[in-house]
Formats: structure tokens, sequence, C-alpha cells
């Protein structure tokens, strides 16, 4: 998955740019909808809230700061 599916795939889960940008807004951040609409990949300063909302991994969505999302079984 590239970060700019899983970007899209968050906007997806989260219901589209207007609820993203409330679902933000309840967290405490003003950013509008068109705002969100422009994002080509996910502002460093907001990927880890977008998580929380969406549940999309830091690590799809930028793979480029958090590296490649983390083996999810750990051996014992």
């Amino acid at each position: 998955m590239t970060m700019q599916e899983a970007l899209d795939a968050a906007k997806q889960k989260a219901g589209g740019a207007t609820d993203l940008s409330k679902a933000f807004a309840d967290k405490g951040i003003e950013i509008t909808s068109q705002a969100i609409s422009q994002w080509k990949k996910a502002p460093p300063d907001r990927v880890l809230v977008l998580e929380q909302i969406t549940g999309i991994s830091r690590h799809l969505l930028r793979p480029d700061i958090y590296g490649k999302e983390p083996d999810a079984e750990v051996g014992a």
C-alpha cells in the first residue's frame, strides 16, 4: 500500500474529508475539509491523530518517517 492509498483509505474510513475535519476538531485540532482534501500525504504533525481517528497505521501513512509496519507476531 502506498502512502497515498493509505491516506485515501483513512479519509474513506473517517467518512470523507468533512467528517475527518470534524473528528480532528473533536480532538482540538482545527483543520478545514478543504485542506484535508488537498493532502497528497499525511502531514507529519497530523499522522498520530489521524492514526487514532481512523486506525490506519502511522507506518502505512508515513513509512518515510515511521518505517515499515512492524511484524504483528513477536517470537517467543
